[in-house]
């Protein structure tokens, strides 16, 4: 609604994550050398962590659009709460392979017999299994016996895990000593810092031609910090509103008490009791000493609980629009094998 109105060719806070709007903050910078790393070892797995929101998607489907389809044959693994027999059938189906009617061993005999040919063909396989802190134990040893084909000293597939921080905890325990052997690397994905997200809120203006209108004051950035936690589908969603909301007001500057107004509105709609956040904006009426802003008078812990609620409600969404994408392509084309992409075709966020 607001991009013709500030002269914008694109909405820049969309919640969907788009490869095109990358940020590469020194976090996310890491994690996709990592990736990289991950891609020139051709071995073992790569685990990457993060919270909910904080890009971990975008990371992935960055580096999966530069991959070289003659050379890497990529399968992608979203919905994740699968049981061991169930693990194995997502893997074929992900890369292709009929499944349907046929028992484990012919089903391993199969996969196997897939990936000795890709080998032949001088191509290598990667398994990218997001939301992976879903995964039963018993899935999850099937992914490490996976790992296990090989054509003579090469291994046959590679694997990515990425997840939420529960990963990591269950990366730990004790039944994943064999699959930790294996990690090759793994990273947990951080929050931004105060300068990264006023970097990261421009950065995303600027990527649909933004020539400052509307234009932020200072302390905004220091606030949408604060309040977001630094995640960014969190300042996402705050943005959005921020500009929705100064379209509206017909106005083509955001002060710091529009964010405070936002956050609280947004707060209310999720169910808040009371106000979203008790912030004091130096400067203003309410404190002469005209000094700045004090992120600490924030009550964020509410902020990022009903962020956290609606973050899983979009992400349980998406893994469902995704599965339904895969099951009506193999229903349509049972013959056709997606191997030059992920079997989940990229959303735009």
């Amino acid at each position: 609604m607001y991009e013709s109105f500030f002269g914008l060719t694109g909405k820049p806070f969309q919640l969907n994550p788009d490869p095109s709007f990358f940020f590469g903050s020194r976090g996310h910078k890491r994690a996709f050398a990592y990736l990289e790393y991950g891609l020139y070892q051709n071995e073992g797995f790569i685990v990457i962590t993060g919270e909910i929101g904080a890009g971990k998607t975008t990371i992935v489907r960055s580096l999966l659009e530069q991959l070289d389809s003659s050379k890497v044959v990529a399968a992608q693994l979203v919905s994740t709460q699968l049981q061991a027999d169930d693990m194995l059938r997502a893997v074929g189906t992900a890369f292709g392979l009929p499944v349907r009617s046929v028992d484990k061993a012919v089903l391993l005999a199969s996969l196997e017999a897939f990936l000795c040919q890709l080998t032949v063909d001088k191509k290598r396989a990667l398994l990218i299994v997001d939301e992976a802190q879903n995964l039963a134990p018993g899935a999850v040893e099937e992914l490490r016996m996976l790992s296990n084909f090989q054509l003579g000293d090469q291994a046959l597939l590679q694997s990515f895990l990425v997840g939420q921080p529960e990963l990591r905890a269950m990366m730990q325990g004790p039944q994943m000593q064999q699959l930790r052997q294996r990690v090759i690397a793994s990273y947990h994905l951080g929050p931004l810092d105060k300068s990264e997200t006023q970097a990261y809120i421009e950065h995303r203006l600027k990527h649909v031609d933004w020539k400052g209108d509307p234009r932020f004051d200072a302390a905004c950035f220091d606030l949408v910090h604060a309040l977001t936690g630094g995640i960014p589908r969190r300042i996402n969603t705050l943005c959005n509103r921020l500009l929705l909301a100064t379209f509206l007001a017909e106005r083509h500057v955001v002060e710091a008490d529009d964010v405070q107004t936002i956050a609280r509105e947004i707060g209310e709609e999720m169910g808040s009791e009371g106000p979203l956040a008790q912030v004091t904006v130096i400067g203003g009426g309410n404190d002469p000493s005209g000094e700045g802003l004090h992120p600490a008078r924030i009550d964020s812990a509410v902020w990022h609980r009903h962020f956290n609620q609606i973050e899983e409600r979009i992400d349980r969404l998406e893994r469902t629009v995704g599965g339904a994408v895969d099951l009506l392509h193999h229903l349509l084309h049972p013959d056709k094998a997606s191997t030059s992409k992920p079997a989940t075709p990229p959303r735009k966020r």
